[in-house]
């Protein structure tokens, strides 16, 4: 061990971080008197540049961040940051608008690269950096981020236990048949006899809707979403296979309800390239939930000069899990209906059921099982996108106390959700 080795209870004074050629252009997370940080070079050569581990606006690991044009851009929103912490863009604001007075990061007093290491000192220290170290220093492990201050809602929050949840397709329970599914961190065994579908243990109640199977451990005080396309000729039907998030069903439900994030998460698939700006939504309280309007853009210009399709997004929220979108196409009368339902099995783990509803619009064919496969596969590249940045996310769940994170004008949606299942924990 070399003389300058760590100790976590010091919050002064100067701390190895890592070698300096394993700090390029990818952040390396780190750690120093027990603060999590990463460190960077924001261009090819540069010095090393060192900032907080996390993004004040989602939360999101800056481990995952890219280097752009010098600046640290966060995977979610595509905020900017500069070498000393300042937030320079954020793109959902437009090239006039002004960050929030909180978006600037709390970068450590000083940096400096010396013996082949990189040395952080998180606050002003009169301390001196060795001149030749004693053997190689031993840097300490990168710890987790510091949690939020307020509470969070995870997987497991006991007014869970009050709500309808989805436990599987109705197609995977066959008549005569059992299916074993994990839902609030238990084991759950599903039955379909002539009698009707049952649980063990037992349960407040267990009932089939939308062509799924729903459970409810106890008796549940959550507001049934609606889905009128269920019983509209027009629509017809697509079940994506049912798949798992690595984490909480609070920040994918937040993921789901965001416009904001498509240019960066979805530039591959359905993201709106370089029209970043995200006008505000409306939103609208409702019983159990809210709905929210928005106008967003689209690429599906067709011809070049053609003007874009005018599109309405609708979304409908009912806490805890359930949301439905429905996208609708202004000037041909066309449809596009998502519902998402999310099963919260463990903290760490969450089913996801997502369905498309489609129409064509009034006086057209329905769309044919081609067109239906084709838009299930589309919509199944968008939400692996989705899954992948949840799992760099390493949440444990939403954070209820608005100050946790920062909110701009795009922002409506998920602070009402916020809202929403503050209000639905606070009736247990």
């Amino acid at each position: 061990m070399g003389t300058t080795g760590t100790t976590t209870a010091r919050s002064t004074g100067w701390f190895p971080v890592a070698r300096a050629t394993e700090v390029g252009t990818t952040p390396v997370p780190v750690g120093a008197a027990g603060r999590a940080y990463v460190v960077v070079r924001l261009r090819p050569g540069a010095e090393v540049s060192a900032f907080p581990a996390r993004c004040p606006h989602r939360l999101v690991p800056l481990a995952a961040a890219t280097v752009v044009e010098g600046r640290l851009q966060c995977p979610y929103h595509g905020w900017r940051f500069d070498g000393e912490g300042r937030c320079v863009d954020v793109p959902s604001l437009g090239p006039d608008g002004t960050a929030p007075p909180r978006a600037d990061l709390s970068v450590p007093w000083a940096v400096e690269e010396r013996h082949g290491w990189v040395w952080l000192a998180p606050e002003r220290t009169a301390a001196t950096l060795p001149a030749t170290p004693a053997g190689d220093p031993l840097p300490e492990p990168a710890p987790d981020p510091e949690p939020p201050a307020g509470p969070v809602f995870g997987n497991l929050d006991p007014s869970l236990e009050h709500a309808w949840h989805p436990v599987a397709l109705a197609r995977e329970l066959r008549p005569g048949g059992w299916l074993q599914v994990r839902l609030l961190g238990r084991t759950w065994s599903l039955r379909r006899t002539r009698e009707g579908l049952s649980a063990d243990p037992p349960a407040w109640g267990v009932r089939e809707r939308f062509g799924v199977v729903w459970l409810a451990p106890a008796e549940p005080r959550d507001v049934p979403l609606e889905l009128p396309e269920d019983e509209d000729r027009r629509f017809v039907r697509g079940w994506l296979p049912p798949t798992r998030s690595p984490g909480p069903a609070g920040p994918l439900a937040d993921g789901f309800l965001d416009v904001a994030h498509a240019p960066f998460v979805h530039a591959a698939t359905w993201g709106a390239g370089g029209r970043v700006e995200v006008p505000a939504p409306d939103v609208a309280p409702e019983p159990g939930g809210f709905t929210s309007v928005q106008e967003p853009w689209s690429d599906d210009v067709g011809d070049p000069g053609e003007r874009p399709p005018r599109q309405r997004a609708t979304y409908v929220y009912r806490a805890p899990f359930q949301l439905r979108l429905r996208l609708d196409l202004l000037d041909s009368g066309a449809a596009t209906t998502i519902l998402f339902l999310l099963q919260p099995e463990d903290p760490d783990s969450t089913r996801v059921y997502t369905c498309l509803l489609l129409s064509a619009g009034p006086g057209r064919p329905l769309p044919s099982p081609d067109a239906v496969a084709v838009a299930v596969a589309a919509e199944q590249r968008v939400l692996a996108e989705d899954l992948e940045l949840q799992a760099q996310m390493a949440s444990t769940g939403l954070p209820l106390t608005l100050r946790d994170e920062l909110h701009v004008r795009a922002d409506r949606p998920g602070v009402a959700l916020r809202r929403a299942l503050a209000d639905f924990a606070a009736a247990r």
